[in-house]
């Protein structure tokens, strides 16, 4: 059983309440997990309060907060291969994606927020010899985070590692259908002996575990990444306690080649962009926009890329794709097809699970074509392995189909003409733009969508404008004028 891990404590659930996670590759139960409740996330949120207004954890120093999440970053990477195991078994990702690219990121987010804490300072604002005036920087307080089913160790780091390393104490409530990895984090959290209560755990359902979160009057910040819709949500809950959000939300992001682009590395990258990660990723290429004069010569060497992906089991190395999340996501990810085809769309490549694999969550990688932007498999987020083609003739229209659409949280350009590739990257409405380049992350730079990809931006110093309060102090360095009220007036 996969307990709660409540102020340094494993714990069961108040009520007695769990569920199974499933393993996508057979959706045969792999372990139960404690379901929290409201009175599980108000004792979490109790440790955490407790943390915060009475332990030593915000009083310590960056550079002593630093030493902990150091060590948080070292023991990730001694039990690198069994959380990785663990990752790959509760999510379906293909094992080389996970243990080259997801576990060693999730010791950099530690080892990186270590550092850039040390790194903030103050502004000063100096009025000649009347005033001194400086700013602080000094920890919220608690935090919820709110992770996502799709890598969700890399994204569990991702929120922890900044929000403790500005000296705030948290709650996360992972995703229901990939918790076991959250399970590794905390042991491994106790393992670094951080101070009771500053790190919480508690598992369970959106319903019920993260709404009591969400709304609990003494949280004072949720960082959420998944779904537009829950999102939005979240913000209506959260709202009559006045919280701080940082929303990172749903993409349909769009991938644009240039006729004068390097073929086989734009190539490389539609594909990578959108069939990595079994096409569950926020950040993926989803809607490829190909100029007219190499449409015909792109899909045609796409067809051939996407029919020679190789699906299967994701412990095996050779695989690149492996079983969708959870039974739900492939009936969902399978209804689009049928949109699709009444949309008038051509399903190119896959549609469908591919043959001989009738256990668990298997779907085809996918290419459509005949598609207008205006269509739902064009502006809705399937999260899945599926890539829509759509054609342009210029610059402008290239824009116009880029932007029409209510996300905005990626884009991807492909040309030899670098002043192209920057004036196009500056116009679309997207919080990241890659030219000539798949999704390689700067760990300093801001990461965040626009529309209805999210408020607010997290990574480097950016990530605590969020986890820190900002305040000003002034100083009087002589004897200013004050203004005198209610003193006798003689006459």
């Amino acid at each position: 059983m996969i307990q709660h891990f409540i102020n340094n404590k494993f714990v069961p659930s108040a009520e007695g309440k769990s569920f199974e996670t499933l393993n996508p590759t057979t959706n045969k139960p792999i372990d139960s997990v404690a379901s929290g409740t409201a009175a599980d996330i108000d004792a979490a949120v109790k440790a955490a309060r407790k943390a915060f207004d009475e332990g030593p954890w915000p009083r310590m120093s960056a550079d002593e907060r630093g030493k902990y999440l150091r060590k948080i970053g070292d023991l990730i990477i001694k039990h690198a291969d069994e959380i990785a195991e663990t990752e790959i078994e509760d999510t379906g990702i293909p094992s080389s994606q996970i243990k080259k690219g997801a576990i060693p990121r999730a010791a950099d987010n530690f080892y990186f927020f270590a550092e850039e804490a040390k790194k903030l300072t103050s502004e000063v604002f100096p009025v000649g010899d009347k005033f001194m005036n400086y700013t602080v920087r000094r920890p919220v307080g608690v935090a919820g985070l709110i992770t996502p089913w799709n890598t969700p160790f890399m994204l569990e780091t991702w929120k922890t590692a900044p929000c403790l390393a500005g000296g705030n104490t948290c709650v996360l409530k992972p995703a229901e259908w990939s918790p076991l990895s959250a399970d590794k984090l905390a042991r491994i959290i106790q393992e670094a002996d951080i101070p009771p209560g500053v790190f919480n755990l508690v598992h369970g359902f959106g319903e019920s575990a993260g709404a009591s979160l969400v709304a609990h009057p003494q949280v004072q910040l949720i960082s959420f990444t998944g779904e537009t819709s829950t999102g939005k949500e979240i913000i209506r809950n959260g709202a009559g306690t006045l919280k701080r959000f940082s929303m990172e939300l749903g993409g349909k992001s769009p991938t644009i080649v240039f006729n004068d682009a390097d073929f086989d590395r734009a190539l490389d990258g539609a594909t990578f962009q959108v069939y990595s990660l079994n096409g569950e990723r926020c950040t993926a290429g989803s809607r490829l926009l190909l100029q007219q004069g190499i449409y015909d010569k792109f899909v045609s060497a796409l067809e051939a890329r996407v029919k020679n992906i190789r699906v299967g089991d994701p412990h095996e190395a050779q695989t690149e794709v492996g079983p969708l999340i959870h039974p739900e996501h492939w009936q969902r990810v399978r209804a689009y097809m049928d949109v699709a085809r009444q949309e008038g769309a051509k399903i190119a490549v896959g549609g469908e699970r591919p043959t001989g694999m009738t256990d668990g969550n298997y779907f085809a990688p996918t290419l459509i074509t005949g598609v207008k932007n205006s269509m739902r498999i064009a502006q809705e987020e399937v999260f899945g392995p599926v890539l829509v083609v759509i054609p342009f003739k210029d610059d402008e229209e290239a824009l116009r189909i880029a932007n029409d659409i209510q996300y905005g949280l990626a884009a991807y350009i492909w040309t030899s003409n670098v002043a192209r590739g920057q004036h196009i990257a500056e116009r679309i409405e997207s919080g990241l733009a890659w030219v000539n380049s798949h999704n390689v992350r700067d760990l300093r730079t801001p990461f965040g969508g626009s529309k209805n990809s999210g408020i607010g931006r997290e990574g480097g110093h950016y990530s605590f404008e969020f986890y820190m309060e900002m305040a000003t102090v002034h100083v009087a360095l002589g004897n200013h004028h004050i203004p005198t009220m209610g003193k006798e007036n003689k006459k």
